[in-house]
């Protein structure tokens, strides 16, 4: 695996590291990548070699400024989304993070777990980004989107099974999403649970299950998308 480039950057007092995959060439875009709740992790790291693979310079965004040992982190995670003002903030500092390092480029944003809620949050935020793609992400926001404000296409990947997003938060999204006006896609997986492209998931964990067939047809899903809408960028 290519070796990742340290970024720091800062959102107010507080000092973070993104973890920066250039591509060989010219990038084809700029991509946030948001990670779990246990921060960035080999599965996420590996994720965003990927994307430079592909042509695309990829940021893994920081959410603590410290890596967190254990469960610990669901006490950092309620914690910064406890005030949705602060926890966008947080996540929007990463965007502003790659913007400086390609101001021309692009942005999109992709996560997983704790960073799939994330890049719905920025969509729902009204984030100037052409296209949000969450990895069995949480779907539950405390300030639904508004009619109107959603800007970025928004492509969600979900395992059906998944018991930290019962079908009613399926249901509540899908509404939120038409109330807003929002452009979105929701590829479900059936019999597929939470953290299904994670090929090392946690042991003795019954919620988190590694599947090889969503974790591939989710990932082209956006590729594709990105494509997509890159390309219908450039016609415009």
């Amino acid at each position: 695996m290519e070796r990742l480039e340290p970024i720091s950057y800062r959102d107010g007092e507080t000092a973070l590291t993104g973890h920066l995959a250039r591509p060989a060439g010219k990038p084809r875009a700029a991509i946030a990548v948001f990670p779990t709740i246990m921060n960035s992790t080999p599965a996420v790291e590996a994720k965003a070699c990927v994307l430079a693979e592909a042509g695309y310079l990829a940021m893994i965004c920081d959410f603590y400024g410290r890596q967190p040992d254990g469960p610990v982190a669901f006490e950092w995670a309620d914690a910064l989304r406890a005030d949705t003002g602060a926890w966008r903030a947080r996540l929007r500092a990463g965007l502003a993070a790659l913007r400086e390092i390609a101001p021309d480029l692009r942005q999109a944003a992709i996560g997983f777990c704790m960073g799939g809620q994330a890049v719905l949050e920025l969509a729902r935020d009204g984030a100037e980004l052409a296209l949000v793609t969450s990895f069995h992400g949480l779907l539950e926001t405390k300030a639904p989107a508004a009619p109107g404000s959603v800007k970025a296409r928004i492509l969600v990947c979900h395992g059906d099974a998944d018991p930290l997003v019962p079908r009613e938060h399926v249901l509540r999204f899908w509404e939120e999403m038409d109330r807003a006006g929002a452009d979105w896609h929701f590829h479900g997986y059936s019999g597929v649970k939470h953290g299904f492209t994670n090929p090392d998931p946690p042991s003795g964990n019954p919620v988190v299950d590694y599947d090889a067939s969503a974790d591939r047809q989710s990932w082209a899903a956006m590729g594709e998308m990105l494509a997509e809408v890159l390309d219908q960028a450039a016609r415009a």
